[in-house]
């Protein structure tokens, strides 16, 4: 069943005001390798960029 423009509408109106985006750019091809591995351990790409990220902080803060 499609999502009404109403819905769209909400949903867009409620990610703006709760989180924050960032574009992100790769070489080609990498993009499809980072889809497998987030895929092959169980994750959205989102989820996994954002465990990367919050991992690499806490590492880098570890070692300061």
């Amino acid at each position: 069943m499609p999502v009404s423009k109403a819905q769209q509408k909400a949903v867009h109106k409620y990610v703006k005001a709760n989180y924050d985006r960032q574009e992100l750019t790769m070489p080609k091809g990498k993009k499809d390798a980072v889809k497998a591995h987030a895929e092959s351990r169980g994750e959205s790409v989102n989820a996994f960029i954002n465990r990367a990220i919050d991992e690499t902080m806490e590492r880098d803060d570890e070692n300061r």
